[in-house]
């Protein structure tokens, strides 16, 4: 494996734009942009190899894409009582639409994409408690859309329409701990993208590069306020996928102390 001095690394990166469209090196891999730059870095599974204390990722993103990136999984506290299968799913879930096909009659889910801005149609939010140093889920039945009544009717007959009790939280330490871990000084870049009509291959041109440093536990808990940053919940009574904080498109710099664009 190479190793790189940032600045070296910075000319690559820039030789590599340089290089306008670059077919995809893993054709039918999802992860096509970052894979590709990879290759051409010689680099393995977004470790930057960089000669330095600090350590290095690169994390890269599609221009113009409402999708969302998945920074990391933590389950919410108190963990001992394993609160999405045992109390979410059991007390809050709904019929899964796959019951009695896929998966059995009896199949419920539990899926909630959770912000600070506003709350689901199903009546779920965040609050962010500074005092206590919590992030903690909310339920206010008064915002369950007219469309989930029958829902809110099974709700209220299993275990009342009252806030969650109690609330599942995530402790500013712990996610300070876990996003400081997994949100290092970081290479960040984007790419344009183009589909070959005939052969379906995809193409990439590297456009902007960001150097951030110093993770911000300011910056992380602003876009949780601000629903940039979201809680995504994905459980079926067979199955929880886990507990997933995901980021919207170009709001990696909101997380950072230091920001610099390169390009």
């Amino acid at each position: 494996m190479k190793i790189y001095t940032k600045e070296i690394l910075i000319q690559k990166f820039k030789e590599i734009k340089a290089m306008g469209w670059i077919e995809n090196r893993r054709h039918g891999n999802q992860g096509g942009i970052g894979n590709t730059i990879e290759d051409l870095l010689g680099i393995e599974e977004n470790n930057l190899p960089l000669p330095n204390a600090s350590e290095w990722e690169l994390k890269s993103q599609r221009l113009n894409t409402t999708s969302l990136t998945t920074l990391f999984h933590i389950e919410p506290s108190p963990r001992a009582l394993r609160f999405v299968p045992q109390i979410l799913l059991l007390n809050y879930g709904w019929q899964h639409q796959e019951a009695g096909k896929r998966y059995p009659v009896s199949e419920m889910s539990f899926r909630q994409t959770i912000n600070g801005s506003k709350f689901t149609d199903r009546g779920f939010g965040i609050k962010i408690d500074e005092e206590s140093q919590k992030v903690l889920i909310s339920f206010d039945h008064s915002k369950v859309s007219d469309r989930h009544s029958e829902w809110l009717e099974s709700v209220s007959q299993r275990i009342g329409l009252g806030e969650l009790d109690p609330q599942p939280y995530w402790g500013f330490d712990d996610l300070m701990h876990k996003a400081g871990t997994k949100l290092p000084n970081t290479f960040y870049i984007q790419a344009e993208v183009r589909r070959d009509p005939n052969t379906r291959r995809e193409s990439y041109h590297y456009t902007n590069l960001f150097m951030l440093q110093k993770f911000s536990f300011n910056g992380f808990l602003n876009a949780l306020k601000h629903g940039y940053l979201l809680i995504d919940f994905d459980a079926r009574s067979g199955h929880n996928h886990g507990t997933k904080f995901r980021l919207r498109q170009n709001r990696f710099i909101d997380l950072y102390e230091n920001v610099t664009k390169i390009f």
